[in-house]
């Protein structure tokens, strides 16, 4: 495959938001326009560079870690409890979880009861307020691409879907509810080093890799490309 560099105008976005730990999904219509054309082109670019991008079928494109060097941070941690928590509440209102967390919404007003009705599992998060709900877990969904939020609501985007996974698996395996109330950590997806948004924001070029790899952005490039001429050869 010829790379052609002029073509992945978004190039430099694409990778400050992916580099994050951010979600690209429809919301970011230009971001997932351009990924969505030259797909092969930037997981070709991407993996030369040392990055693993994944173009999940139902809607978004992420970043996924090294696994053999990833570890479970506290966000995935307190995304997944909340997730797991979430369901098992819409459940017991008669309500369904899935519709609800597939392009579905919760308001603010909800969070209180939601924090109240299972505090005990929150304060495992550290996770004590109604507050500290907002800032550590709704947050971090919104800056993630999980969710979006305005006027008090927060809507649920696709990438969702890598914490209903986990659910649903646990669900088919074992009881979801004493997953639940199991001692943590709890099953979840392998989420960008919360680290990476801190470094990222030592350099002033999303894609001066320097900061995080021996070379410079224009060796890195000139490899990748090379490496891909290389393999059509």
């Amino acid at each position: 495959m010829h790379l052609d560099l002029s073509e992945l105008s978004q190039l430099a976005p694409i990778f400050r938001e992916l580099f994050k730990g951010y979600h690209v999904s429809r919301r970011d219509p230009e971001l997932y326009a351009q990924l969505s054309n030259f797909q092969d082109q930037y997981r070709t670019l991407f993996k030369a560079l040392g990055f693993e991008l994944v173009c999940d079928t139902r809607g978004f494109y992420y970043f996924v870690p090294d696994m053999a060097a990833a570890a479970v941070n506290k966000t995935a941690q307190r995304l997944a409890l909340f997730t797991f928590i979430l369901v098992e509440h819409l459940a017991d209102q008669g309500r369904d979880p899935i519709a609800v967390l597939d392009g579905g919404s919760l308001g603010r007003e909800e969070l209180p009861s939601l924090l109240e009705k299972y505090r005990d599992l929150f304060i495992q998060a550290e996770v004590q307020t109604v507050e500290e709900l907002e800032e550590k877990i709704m947050r971090r969904m919104t800056q993630l691409g999980f969710a979006s939020e305005e006027n008090g609501v927060y809507r649920f985007l696709p990438p969702m879907h890598r914490f209903l996974d986990v659910c649903l698996s646990v669900q088919q395996d074992r009881d979801l509810a004493a997953s639940v109330h199991s001692v943590l950590p709890l099953p979840a997806p392998v989420l960008i080093d919360e680290e990476a948004e801190a470094k990222f924001l030592e350099t002033d070029d999303p894609l001066d890799l320097s900061e995080f790899e021996e070379e410079s952005e224009e060796d890195a490039l000139a490899r990748a490309i090379a490496e891909e001429q290389e393999s059509d050869a």
